[in-house]
């Protein structure tokens, strides 16, 4: 769908003062691509804030916010985008004023359905689809049915110190890559070894093309671990790989995240899922030691921050067809204050 984009739709003098810094940044091409793409964004929680914030700021031509739950004491303090006044009232609407007030070029919506209930047409609509506080299940069907049209798919989370991101931007992501020039030697002789060697000219730079392949969410997530092949990676595969699958499946049997107020019960459950999950895997438990269960309750501001800024470039990259993208995951540890990216799809 980006690729359509009409690039000669000229862009107003006020869009061009508004993103001025981007246009110089990656280019007028890409600025173009992005004021075309409408993105769905689902689960208006802390990360979903920090997501829909950036991509507004960046200038999507279109942003629909679906979220069907309340605003809660601990939502409000997570999501910067609701007031203080907005408890009780729906996610969505809640944050809609202070969204739009971002940018008032981006044509911002609050949909307040349940996802679970919206039938396949709707999500085709849009250029790219951001899942944040859904099912494993939900995030799956979403994912299988995107990839199809060649619509991108992200998903993402925050779960105390720890969030995670995924994308799926289909079997041939086409973008560019800004590198420094490379010249040429002059053909006239000269003396010395470095005559012949190619000069990098740090001044100047040139656009390659290129394409990456991105593998499922379901390949993803079901990984073989008895094989050989995954058995080697495993000391380098992060151990919050391996607690998303836990968290997940926690959101499955209970139909929520952890809560603080029930940390004792849902702590053991938590230590009982992970066995289970982990036996079933053919991973041993020891890859998740038991004290995870302190660090994964509640969406952490700082962690949203994080999580969100990397998710929110992840889309803008994806849209504007502009420099290289993560490929698949994204992990972060806030204990640690660092990310590592890995890669699970086809190589």
């Amino acid at each position: 769908m980006i690729d359509m984009i009409e690039r000669e739709d000229a862009i107003s003098e006020e869009e061009a003062a508004q993103y001025d810094r981007q246009i110089r940044l990656w280019g007028l091409d890409a600025q173009k691509r992005l004021r075309g793409s409408r993105v769905l964004l689902v689960g208006m929680g802390g990360l979903g804030a920090e997501v829909a914030k950036n991509l507004i700021l960046a200038g999507v031509k279109g942003l629909t916010m679906l979220d069907h739950e309340q605003v809660t004491e601990e939502s409000g303090r997570a999501q910067f985008l609701i007031p203080v006044t907005a408890r009780g009232t729906n996610r969505a609407q809640a944050s809609l004023e202070r969204a739009q007030y971002l940018n008032p070029m981006v044509e911002v919506k609050a949909d307040t359905e349940r996802v679970d209930t919206k039938r396949d047409e709707f999500f085709l609509q849009f250029d790219a689809v951001c899942l944040t506080g859904c099912s494993r299940d939900l995030s799956v069907r979403v994912d299988q049915l995107c990839s199809q049209r060649n619509i991108k798919v992200f998903c993402g989370d925050v779960f105390g110190y720890h969030g995670y991101m995924f994308s799926n931007l289909g079997r041939e992501h086409n973008y560019v890559e800004e590198k420094p020039k490379v010249v040429k030697p002059s053909e006239e002789p000269r003396d010395g070894p470095e005559a012949k060697k190619p000069k990098v000219d740090p001044s100047e730079t040139t656009m390659i093309k290129k394409m990456s392949s991105f593998c499922s969410l379901k390949e993803a997530l079901e990984v073989d671990w008895t094989s050989e092949k995954a058995q080697s990676s495993l000391k380098r595969t992060p151990a919050d790989y391996f607690l998303l699958h836990v968290l997940l499946k926690f959101r499955t049997d209970k139909g929520r995240d952890p809560y603080p107020e029930t940390f004792a019960s849902d702590s053991q459950l938590l230590l009982q899922i992970r066995d289970d999950v982990l036996e079933v895997m053919g991973v041993s438990s020891d890859v998740l030691p038991d004290d995870f269960v302190s660090y994964c309750f509640s969406e952490m501001s700082p962690v949203c921050a994080v999580v969100g800024g990397v998710l929110g470039q992840e889309v803008v990259k994806a849209l504007s067809q502009r420099d290289t993208p993560h490929r698949n995951f994204f992990f972060f540890d806030g204990r640690r204050g660092s990310g590592v990216v890995d890669y699970f799809g086809p190589k």
